[in-house]
């Protein structure tokens, strides 16, 4: 299954990551706890959280690379937006087959 992952350096991981899983539970059976998190998209997708001291380490695997592509931008704009007092600067994902 393709998978993407992105590290964005953050003393706010554990904040982002609650932010983040709260927001998506209302339409997904999210878990998630102060240092990991996992949003289940679909049957074939799902994102992970895990909150670092100095970053927040995102991982989404997707059986459809464009489902792929797009759930990176998601993350990322509602990464952004909840973090707006903070410039995390570009989010770069890296892709693994």
């Amino acid at each position: 299954m393709p998978t993407s992952q992105a590290r964005v350096q953050t003393t706010e991981a554990s904040r982002y990551l609650q932010q983040l899983c709260r927001h998506w539970s209302h339409k997904f059976k999210v878990e998630a706890t102060p240092d990991h998190g996992t949003v289940p998209f679909g049957e074939d997708r799902v994102c992970t959280f895990d909150a670092e001291p100095d970053a927040l380490v995102m991982r989404i695997d997707s059986a459809d690379p464009v489902n792929l592509t797009r759930l990176e931008n998601v993350v990322a704009d509602h990464l952004a937006r909840f973090a707006f007092r903070e410039s995390l600067g570009d989010i770069r994902w890296s892709r693994a087959a």
